[in-house]
């Protein structure tokens, strides 16, 4: 009967177990089962390119400067803008001067006297030793910033201005004007130019039938457009040239000019302006050409039309002294290089510019 009690209980242990697994204690190691290694595949291992990092549409910050970035240059086409070179040559170095309202005359390409007072002008209005010479001194500071020469197209009206000049001063009288005589003159003027030069300038040009529209190459002259008037004026005897100045002492023009062949004709002292006339007629005195027979012969005053071959040219700045003024010449070529009767004789576009200037009252210095 016991054996039977033993027997029940075992199998009874055994079905309890079997219904109710033993529990793991989390205190209790696991083991884990080892899978088996993955079989290698006999094909080549591709190999993916890194992933691309994407883009930010962030700026990267600001960094603070106390100085401000630099400006981006300026992209200039070279067409538009033709950069100052220092001249290189004598006729270059004229025309730069003249470009300031410092004449050497006729603008001629050849060293002389009035180059070399222009170019002492030029050096003293630059504060560097004054020599009248074109050194390595002045060079850098003359410089050209537009081209040498340009062109000039013959009109119709440059050929019907044209008429010859009379021989005497009656035929003069008789004339409507005293314009030029030839087309070579009126070019030459308008350049400031020696005859010659331009010549040399047009050496295929037949100047005896020059037809309208004919194209000539001259120097490419013109005086700047002055900023006021001048305070005074000097005249400087000895060397034979004219200046201008600003109320801070600034030259605004320098001028060769021809003087008195007597030297009791020749002022000295402080004058003033009294008049001011652009392109005046010519009162003919006969008692002041007393060499003339021909006005002796007259025995009156006859009056010269207006024009660029009038005695005193296209410009008359009358001063407080009878009978003296500054003005223009129906020969400028020869312009401090011949003397006057008394006043103060200056080129045509010279004594043009000088117009602007001038004013009733300017004091007008004549030094020996």
């Amino acid at each position: 009967m016991l054996l039977l009690l033993l027997i029940f209980a075992g199998l009874g242990w055994l079905w309890w177990h079997q219904k109710h697994p033993k529990r793991i204690s989390r205190h209790q190691p696991v083991a884990i089962a080892k899978t088996p290694a993955p079989e290698i595949l006999s094909q080549p291992i591709v190999k993916l390119p890194p992933p691309i990092q994407p883009v930010l549409a962030v700026p990267p910050p600001v960094v603070a400067t106390t100085n401000p970035p630099p400006a981006l240059p300026v992209v200039v086409s070279e067409k538009s803008v033709e950069t100052a070179r220092p001249v290189h040559d004598v006729l270059e170095a004229q025309i730069a001067l003249a470009r300031q309202a410092i004449s050497s005359g006729s603008i001629d390409g050849a060293i002389g006297s009035q180059t070399r007072a222009a170019l002492a002008a030029f050096q003293r209005s630059q504060n560097i030793s004054i020599t009248g010479r074109l050194d390595t001194n002045t060079r850098p500071l003359l410089t050209l910033d537009a081209p040498v020469f340009t062109t000039y197209a013959v009109t119709t009206n440059d050929l019907a201005r044209l008429q010859p000049l009379g021989k005497t001063w009656l035929e003069k009288s008789q004339q409507s004007a005293l314009d030029y005589e030839t087309l070579l003159e009126l070019v030459a003027e308008k350049a400031h130019a020696h005859p010659l030069l331009i010549r040399k300038l047009n050496p295929a040009l037949d100047w005896t039938n020059v037809p309208a529209g004919t194209v000539l190459k001259i120097p490419d002259v013109s005086y700047p457009d002055p900023d006021g008037k001048a305070t005074r004026v000097v005249i400087h005897l000895s060397e034979k040239f004219l200046e201008a100045f600003d109320t801070d002492t600034n030259l605004l023009a320098h001028f060769p000019c021809s003087i008195a062949a007597k030297v009791e004709k020749r002022p000295v002292g402080e004058l003033h302006v009294i008049v001011i006339a652009p392109h005046p007629n010519y009162t003919v005195n006969p008692e002041l050409f007393p060499e003339s027979q021909e006005l002796q012969a007259i025995g009156h005053k006859i009056i010269l039309p207006p024009g660029p071959n009038n005695p005193v040219g296209v410009a008359w700045i009358g001063l407080d002294k009878p009978g003296y003024g500054m003005h223009g010449t129906p020969v400028p070529e020869q312009v401090g290089r011949t003397e006057s009767h008394g006043c103060f004789r200056l080129a045509n576009w010279d004594a043009e510019y000088l117009l602007k200037l001038a004013w009733v009252g300017l004091p007008v210095e004549v030094v020996p």
